[in-house]
């Protein structure tokens, strides 16, 4: 039976060094890991924004220890394709992502992530006890954009570097 290895797209680390925050591009999963002092990192949130294991999905999952089931597509608008870049506020409540890894490998793996274009989400993040949860009430839509769907890949705030979507 094939496997499917996690392919981690982006990470990012909290301010404050409590959480870490990773994009798992294939599976469609973002996970907040807790950071302990004993190096042993606990997992206390993840979503689901796209990916290929989702139900209905082009990839059947057989067997999964941490899942006890294929998860359902993110319901906003379908959002194709997996997480990609992540961008933390400075506060550490809001957790920014994208769902465009670089063009062609978006053709090969997501090829309607092409016709649909992609989207920049917002997670919100319980920096008490940990946790994240897709805010319902966020969703850009680079489909949309006039000259055609767009691809959005990386997020930087202001000093990024000139190809970023900013965020004000």
């Amino acid at each position: 039976m094939p496997t499917m290895p996690a392919f981690i797209a982006d990470l990012v680390i909290s301010p404050d060094d409590r959480f870490l925050y990773v994009s798992n591009w294939w599976h469609g999963d973002i996970r907040q890991y807790e950071l302990a002092r004993n190096c042993k990192p606990r997992l206390v949130g993840q979503v689901f924004v796209g990916g290929s294991i989702l139900r209905e999905g082009p990839v059947t999952v057989c067997r999964d220890e941490e899942l006890k089931g294929q998860p359902e597509p993110l319901v906003l608008k379908r959002v194709y394709g997996g997480p990609a870049s992540l961008q933390l506020s400075l506060d550490g409540k809001r957790l920014y992502v994208t769902n465009s890894f670089y063009s062609t490998w978006d053709q090969q793996f997501y090829p309607s992530l092409i016709k649909e274009g992609s989207v920049m989400l917002q997670l919100d993040v319980d920096t008490d006890k940990g946790g994240l949860s897709v805010n319902k009430n966020f969703l850009v839509d680079f489909g949309k954009e006039p000259n055609g769907p767009c691809l959005a890949h990386a997020i930087r705030f202001p000093g990024g570097d000139s190809k970023s979507v900013t965020l004000p």
